[in-house]
């Protein structure tokens, strides 16, 4: 997955001057595995779930967005679901207009 050097390297992009501890490095290597492993675990449990033997890319994406409240749109097969606004109650409608007649007034 990731080695000490891409490790290093990433840091020097993100500041050139920047040198990471040995243990630092060790904590950083150790949670980026940790967090793959649970990834590709709950991908897996997924794919299960739907009978397949196949490990997808919707699967790694469900988990993403159930599990880390992480989305990324454009890979799998759904497309963004569009935002429906509730629709508002007549008691909602006379508090708004309501209101809005007490603002005319100043």
């Amino acid at each position: 997955m990731m080695d000490r050097k891409h490790l290093q390297e990433l840091a020097k992009s993100v500041d050139p001057n920047e040198q990471l501890d040995e243990d630092v490095e060790d904590l950083l290597l150790t949670y980026a595995e940790k967090y793959m492993e649970d990834l590709i675990e709950g991908a897996c449990v997924l794919a299960k779930h739907r009978r397949s033997t196949t490990l997808e890319s919707r699967d790694v994406k469900m988990h993403l967005e159930r599990s880390c409240n992480v989305w990324l749109p454009g890979y799998g097969t759904e497309e963004l679901k569009p935002f429906k606004r509730a629709p508002m109650s007549e008691a909602h409608k006379q508090r708004m207009a309501l209101i809005k007649k007490t603002m005319k007034k100043y």
